[in-house]
């Protein structure tokens, strides 16, 4: 039984830190959107390639994610991610410790 509950603390750590990585992706992503760097960066490109399919289903999902010409997209991603970190993590977290 320590073997699942170490895997689904392993799974856990993994899950935490790619949500982490993307959170800061996302805010980077922002970022970026304000100051309007050369699109052709590969750096920049590579950013936009890994939030922009993520912010056009949101916008296409919610469609009033736009206020005053005010993208709020990445925001509703960000609690998308706490609320994934909170709720999934932590239930992962605490099975594996139930499961010892």
């Amino acid at each position: 039984m320590f073997i699942i509950a170490n895997l689904l603390k392993a799974l856990a750590f993994v899950l935490d830190s790619v949500l982490t990585i993307y959170f800061w992706i996302v805010i980077i992503s922002a970022i970026l959107s304000w100051v309007r760097p050369d699109p052709y960066n590969p750096i920049v490109r590579f950013i936009y390639s890994l939030t922009e399919p993520v912010f056009y289903k949101i916008r296409k999902w919610i469609p009033f994610v736009y206020i005053g010409g005010l993208d709020l997209s990445p925001i509703v991603v960000l609690l998308v991610i706490q609320f994934l970190k909170i709720f999934l993590v932590q239930s992962l977290y605490q099975l594996s410790i139930y499961m010892i």
